[in-house]
């Protein structure tokens, strides 16, 4: 069943807000992130008439090159991850003349100081006011030394008292909560919470943020979104994809430093929160906090009980051998890093006492996908007994994030023509549905909102050690206890056949939005 919205699609144009002009200077200029994600995406905004009239953005990184071959290799990459008529020629000779790039020795605090003289030459040519964006797009070990250069050298202070500074941090955020405190230790000594902008992806995707519309915005399911209809949650992000080339920093991090911690805990408090008094980004983040801070402590007793984890080992998938995660190249040969993670874990607040939220992320899964499961309560009292024999019998509405985002809520249906025989049917919304413009990549969204000053989709110091702080009896366990197992799973599959024992109850299983590639669903303890 397609569900076509012509209010969305015959609804006025909103009109879109111009920030003022300023600098992005990017520090790790000459990395991948730079490349493949920010300017592309910085390149979007300026075709689509988003960005300042009078904006730069100054690369500052240790390779050797000078501007033209920075804007060469931008203008490469930019082609390369566009999709197919997005690039044009003409738009892009008149974006890169704001590209600069400036080498950096990131230890020695004149290599700051004099690129802020090359900073301020830029502004009083481009007229900007001194407005500045700090992009740290670098290696979390090297974040402060970079923020107490800043500090050293002047580059974090404001111009004028109307100009404002502002820093955006990649996650991880800290790999422990002892580094996370660390961390925002050192960077309120150069900022102010209202300049620190720790930019997760995943909230600045459409879905995510429709999360709170679906629930805010329509009567039929915030009065369900309680522990009286609602009888469990799952979150699943899973990659078909291995760890690709990023073993030496993978295998020092993990799928519940990687995923859960942030990006999936996030999810989890917008699903979670209670409504906000007001649509700002003070009171949204406050709310998500409470969430975080009434999650129910796990103790590191409890972990091998609530706690799954995995790693996948060499399989065939469609046919191809795939190498296991110990094969990868920068893998320790004997690593006892998980590449799945599944946890079970309750909020103990009035509206989720006693409602079972499941999390699942894992590399070489079966297919790509990011979705939030709500299940239903059933009915108190089965008058079609055949509903029972339905493998879902439970009303659900399916949040799908990525890809093919949307809806989708599952119902129960008489079949034509029988004697009440009941099937399940699905009422489906794609955002495809409504517009036939691509979805704005999440960097565009969040980029835009730092330079509008908006931190509605960035996470405050208190969210990000609140998280660290349910997260870290995990670590501890783990790294502890050498009887906790890491599950075998063969690349392809579904995870440990071992997580299916998470979800209470015998009539439940995990939602598996496609089958499985690999012949088998087993698993070994390595």
């Amino acid at each position: 069943m397609k569900i076509t919205n012509l209010d969305f699609m015959n609804g006025s144009p909103e009109k879109k807000k111009i920030p003022d002009p300023c600098t992005m200077i990017i520090f790790g200029a000459s990395g991948d992130l730079t490349a493949r994600m920010l300017v592309p995406s910085l390149y979007k905004l300026y075709a689509d008439k988003l960005l300042p009239e009078n904006f730069s953005v100054a690369g500052f990184s240790r390779k050797e090159m000078d501007s033209g071959t920075f804007r060469d290799l931008m203008k490469k990459s930019v082609k390369e991850h566009s999709d197919e008529n997005e690039f044009d020629e003409s738009i892009w000779n008149a974006f890169e003349k704001n590209l600069h790039y400036f080498i950096a020795d990131y230890k020695n605090t004149e290599s700051y100081k004099n690129l802020l003289t090359e900073i301020e030459l830029i502004e009083t040519a481009n007229n900007t006011g001194g407005n500045r964006i700090l992009y740290m797009a670098v290696p979390p070990d090297s974040i402060l030394e970079i923020v107490t250069n800043i500090g050293k050298s002047g580059l974090n202070k404001q111009v004028s008292s109307r100009s404002w500074t502002r820093i955006i941090l990649e996650k991880p955020f800290g790999h422990d909560l002892e580094s996370a405190l660390k961390l925002n230790k050192y960077v309120s000594r150069c900022f102010t919470e209202k300049q620190i902008y720790r930019i997760d992806h995943y909230l600045g995707k459409e879905s995510v943020q429709n999360i709170l519309v679906t629930r805010f915005a329509n009567g039929i399911f915030e009065p369900l979104w309680n522990r009286n209809y609602i009888d469990h949650i799952e979150i699943t992000s899973s990659e078909s994809i291995g760890i690709e080339n990023r073993g030496g920093y993978y295998d020092c991090s993990g799928a519940l430093r990687d995923m859960v911690q942030n990006h999936l805990l996030q999810i989890l408090g917008y699903i979670a929160m209670e409504p906000p008094s007001t649509f700002d980004s003070n009171s949204i983040r406050d709310e998500s906090l409470k969430v975080f801070q009434s999650l129910r402590p796990v103790s590191e007793e409890e972990v091998s009980k609530t706690v799954i984890r995995g790693q996948y080992v060499n399989s065939k998938i469609r046919g191809e051998n795939v190498n296991g995660y110990r094969e990868e190249k920068g893998v320790a040969a004997n690593s006892r890093t998980e590449t799945y993670v599944a946890l079970q874990l309750f909020i103990d607040n009035w509206r989720w006492g006693g409602v079972p939220f499941y999390i699942r992320t894992g590399k070489r899964l079966p297919t790509r996908v990011t979705e939030i499961v709500i299940h239903f309560k059933a009915t108190p009292h089965h008058l079609f007994k055949s509903i029972r024999d339905l493998p879902d019998s439970y009303n659900m509405l399916v949040i799908r994030i990525q890809p093919d985002e949307g809806l989708l809520l599952k119902f129960a249906m008489k079949v034509p023509e029988s004697d009440f025989k009941i099937q399940n049917v699905s009422m489906d919304f794609h955002y495809s549905d409504v517009t036939a413009e691509s979805l704005p990549a999440a960097y565009e969204k969040l980029l835009l909102d730092c330079m509008l000053g908006d931190q509605t989709l960035f996470i405050r110091a208190d969210a990000v050690e609140a998280c660290w702080r349910y997260i870290q009896p995990i670590l501890n366990a783990w790294k502890k206890d050498p009887e906790i197992v890491v599950y075998g799973y063969p690349a392809g599959t579904w995870g440990p056949e071992c997580a299916d024992d998470l979800i209470a109850g015998k009539d439940f299983m995990w939602r598996y939005p496609c089958k499985n590639l690999a012949n088998d669903h087993n698993y070994c303890e390595l």
